[in-house]
């Protein structure tokens, strides 16, 4: 039966845990050391205290040890931080019923009620002996692995007490070896301190010793992994170094004799054949097989073909140990992996015939609107494209002689090079020679049997000579509309490869041209990359992010190395550094995409084809939802469309308040969190039930019923708060009111998304100064400027003074405006905010309020003119998401929101385009509500 005594306890801190017959020493603070030593006076006997391990700064361990304490040492120096040693000595296991009067600190003598377990019985043999074996073994391997002899001899000495010791002892035994073992962990230190029977005890520490004799192994035999794999690496360069020199020995032993060996350099070829590369080393025949048989394939008398054949006989030349034998031949195989146009028949087969076909422009439409909703005028520039492309590859047929048959060229087995025999080429089916060749197409032109073979005119070499050259579409717009998926469907389209290059943070010109063949671990740039995955010359190459290419530094400027590919009068002979041989890619379609315009370079911007993507509509993003973000969001975590519905007031609840985006990407994030929760719904629902059909499903109210886990496909407004959180865009509405000198203004974001922008002024008192704060630019500081002048000038005719000669802001007392534009961290620059400004002075200056429905955007003169600004599109989008009913806009803007801005959106927003302040005055604040002096005349100058 276990006794129960109070006791003060030491808490020890993490990972320090004191067992029986175990000695630790402590240092404790002043306090601590203080109670300690008035404990050791007022004691009789020697002193026992309890400890427990401190795992945490809230809980302690439910198992410590009773200890006596040996020593307690005072601190002798005299310094503010006086510490005692104590000294402790581990005598028997104890038990803490009650562990929850926390929080504890390490090193704090506290009081817990303690049990002592009840005596135990000698343990059991069958736990004994796995004790005795584990033991025996682990302290072996220590005294082997110990570097001093001391210690040595210290696990020798107790491998000999555990044969020696009684039974009864056992446990005394593992309590010593294992507190003296320092790799044990943590927790297996205090998982062993919880054992307070005698089979128990025994039972851990073998468990323990097992575990480390079996660490020990296995570090011995990585160790001893490593040593051998060293000593291979050694023994393989040394063999390596004598293979190279014995080759070397070889090669000047042949070229002193004269006398060629089959198969050494500088060898006739074994066959009658007379190729030019048929000087190779037979050793290597068979690695060399495939480049040797692209180089065959290669035209005639063209610089790739040169390039290529030079290279190969220096390859030859140089031992295959070399480096330089490395160099040259990876050299060989981008050089032959490039797609040529003039090598080989590359017009595809299937794209030929699919530019044949008469419905190839109605499933090219087809193709785009199953990818993208809306983008019309994108979609008809695209349409336009691919009807010229069509256009040219049948008028090259129709030109192609009647008496001819264009069949695709493949290069025979046996072709012969420059200087061989010139054998005609023949066609398999046909009954005379070719006199000779499209090299448009590298088509072999083979007379009907009925006629006669007749010369043909000779064609300027290249496969392109005829085809249209790929125009360079820069799509612009904000993050998330699509742009670089449109891409995508282009080339599907198309029937062409698809190949995206990432130019973000490219701040090296060799990431475009390549290295120079020079420098270590060289390679060609991205452009060829591209090519060789495409296989084609003719892909679709897709240049992602050119507005944030890096600027113009001392590796060169990335932008400045686009002008050669981006040129479609250029790009026919492209230059790469690696490759120094002219490459055709007046095939390849670009398409560049950016955010914006600013950042790119103007020399650049020439040379593309710019394409404005703007922000989509809330009509828009909610048939993108349910047919393109929906269904993908329920493919990817597992459902179907019968295990989630949702209705179309909670996606438009999503797209109103959880996301505020001009593209599509926030809004599929967030129908991403909703399928998830409702597939963990699913799975719990189906683990409960066994219901693995979601046919089989019962009705909700028969779920109700059985009082158990229900599953509701639906998913619908209200139920959002619980799956989203708190919705993000509330406060911003309800923070937009009708103020005094409160006016907002459109804007465009950095990312190409519209919204409104309050424009919030003051009157301070002061000496007739303007305040502008906000992070503004020059630009829309001048705006401000600008603003209060053409205020102050008309200050007389609003009434807001008696005479045209007082200052407004000095009569009748003198004051300070202060305009400021949150959000202050973000930059702001641009003109557009001219009439806002104005609107917000006078506004301040009367006391009259424009409605908070009302937002405006404009740039304004001296003279009171309102004048045209950019961003139509996207300004009146935002607008239309934070729900402004009236916009107004200057006159020369009128055809931008007739052409962009959708119907839908002009049908429920009034739009009121202005010419001059005046109007802009009576379209924000209501019509009589300003009054104005009727003697007013207006002159205006003219030239």
């Amino acid at each position: 039966m276990s006794r129960s005594t109070l006791l003060p306890v030491l808490t020890l801190p993490n990972p320090l845990v004191l067992l029986p017959t175990a000695r630790i020493q402590l240092s404790l603070d002043e306090a601590v050391g203080t109670r300690l030593i008035e404990l050791v006076q007022r004691s009789e006997v020697q002193l026992v205290i309890g400890t427990v391990p401190c795992t945490s700064p809230t809980t302690i361990h439910q198992w410590g040890t009773a200890a006596r304490v040996v020593r307690v040492v005072r601190p002798i120096s005299r310094s503010s931080q006086r510490v005692y040693h104590v000294t402790l000595h581990g005598l028997s296991r104890i038990h803490y019923p009650d562990t929850s009067s926390g929080p504890f600190a390490p090193n704090e003598l506290i009081e817990l009620q303690a049990e002592y377990p009840p005596a135990d019985g000698p343990p059991s043999p069958e736990s004994i002996a796995p004790f005795r074996a584990a033991a025996s073994k682990l302290l072996d391997s220590l005294a082997q692995d110990a570097t001093q002899q001391s210690r040595r001899d210290v696990y020798v000495k107790i491998s000999h007490m555990i044969e020696e010791v009684s039974d009864d002892r056992a446990p005394w035994m593992a309590d010593i070896i294992v507190a003296g073992i320092n790799k044990i962990e943590y927790a297996d230190k205090l998982e062993y301190l919880s054992a307070a029977g005698s089979d128990d005890r025994l039972r851990r520490a073998t468990e323990l010793f097992v575990k480390q004799a079996s660490i020990t192994e296995v570090t011995k035999k990585i160790a001893q992994s490593i040593d051998e794999s060293l000593s291979k690496q050694q023994k393989e360069f040394f063999l390596r170094q004598q293979l190279a020199a014995i080759q070397r020995e070889l090669n000047n032993l042949n070229r002193s004799s004269g006398a060629p060996i089959v198969g050494a350099p500088g060898s006739a070829p074994s066959s009658g054949s007379s190729s030019e590369l048929d000087d190779n080393e037979q050793s290597e025949a068979d690695d060399m097989a495939e480049i040797r048989a692209k180089i065959e394939a290669m035209a005639k008398d063209s610089e790739e073909r040169k390039m290529a054949v030079r290279e190969w006989k220096r390859l030859q030349r140089i031992p295959s140990g070399s480096v330089e034998h490395g160099v040259i031949r990876n050299y060989l195989e981008w050089l032959t992996s490039i797609p040529w146009p003039s090598s080989a028949a590359y017009a595809n087969a299937a794209s030929t015939d699919k530019l044949k076909d008469r419905a190839f422009l109605a499933n090219a439409r087809k193709q785009l609107d199953e990818d993208h909703y809306g983008l019309e005028k994108i979609k008809k520039r695209l349409i336009e494209y691919l009807a010229v492309v069509r256009l040219k590859q049948l008028q090259a047929e129709r030109e192609a002689p009647a008496d001819t048959a264009l069949v695709p060229f493949t290069p025979p087995a046996n072709a012969e090079p420059e200087g061989g025999n010139k054998s005609h080429r023949r066609v398999e089916g046909a009954d005379a020679e070719a006199k000779d060749e499209v090299k448009d197409r590298r088509l072999v032109k083979v007379p009907h049997p009925a006629n006669q073979p007749t010369p043909a005119p000779k064609q300027k070499r290249g496969f392109a000579a005829k085809a249209v050259k790929g125009p360079i579409l820069l799509f612009v717009g904000p993050p998330g509309t699509g742009k670089t998926s449109l891409g995508q469907s282009i080339a599907r389209a198309l029937d062409r490869p698809f190949q995206r290059i990432s130019l973000g943070g490219v701040r090296d010109e060799a990431e475009i041209r390549g290295h120079r063949r020079t420098y270590v671990a060289s390679g060609p740039g991205s452009i060829v990359q591209a090519l060789r995955k495409a296989g084609r010359p003719d892909p679709v190459i897709l240049l992602d992010e050119v507005d944030k290419i890096g600027q113009s530094n001392f590796h060169g400027d990335p932008a400045a190395a686009l002008l050669e590919v981006l040129d479609p009068e250029q790009n026919h002979s492209f230059n790469d550094h690696y490759i120094n041989v002219p490459i055709d890619l007046s095939q390849v379609l670009f398409i560049c995409t950016s955010n914006s315009l600013e950042t790119i370079s103007a020399p650049l911007l020439d040379r593309c084809e710019i394409v404005q993507l703007s922000g989509y509509t809330y009509d828009e993003k909610m048939h993108i939802a349910n047919k393109f973000l929906l269904p993908k969001q329920l493919k990817a975590n597992g459902l179907t469309p019968e295990h989630v519905t949702l209705t179309q007031p909670a996606l438009m609840h999503i797209a109103t308040h959880y996301t505020r985006e001009a593209g599509v990407r926030s809004l599929e994030r967030a129908i991403g969190a909703v399928v998830r929760y409702k597939a963990v719904e699913w799975a719990e629902y189906s683990d409960a039930t066994g219901i693995t059909d979601v046919a089989s499903l019962p009705p909700l109210e028969v779920q109700e019923k059985s009082k158990g886990k229900t599953y509701k496909k639906l998913v619908e407004e209200h139920e959002l708060e619980k799956i989203l959180g708190i919705a993000r865009w509330d406060e911003e509405e309800l923070h937009r009111e009708e103020r005094r000198g409160l006016v907002y203004g459109l804007v465009v974001t950095g990312m190409g998304e519209g919204g409104i922008l309050p424009i919030e002024t003051t009157a301070v008192p002061g000496t007739g100064q303007l305040k502008l704060t906000g992070s503004l630019g020059e630009v829309i500081k001048e705006s401000g400027e600008l603003a209060l002048s053409w205020v102050k000038s008309h200050a007389y005719d609003l009434y807001i003074t008696k005479l045209r000669s007082q200052d407004p802001l000095k009569f009748p007392e003198p004051i300070d405006i202060h305009l400021h534009l949150p959000s202050g961290a973000v930059k702001k620059d641009g003109p557009s905010a001219g009439i806002a400004m104005t609107c917000a002075f006078v506004s301040l200056l009367t006391g009259a309020c424009v409605p908070a429905n009302v937002a405006m955007t404009g740039e304004v003169t001296l003279r009171g003119r309102v004048g045209p600004v950019g961003g139509i599109k996207e300004k009146v989008l935002g607008a239309h998401r934070a729900q402004v009913t009236k916009v107004i806009l200057p006159w020369a803007n009128r055809k931008d929101v007739e052409h962009d801005v959708p119907l839908a959106v002009r049908a429920e927003m009034q739009f009121v385009f202005v010419r001059t302040m005046e109007e802009v005055l009576e379209a924000a604040f209501g019509k009589g509500v300003l009054n104005w002096r009727g003697n007013m005349v207006v002159m205006e100058s003219r030239l």
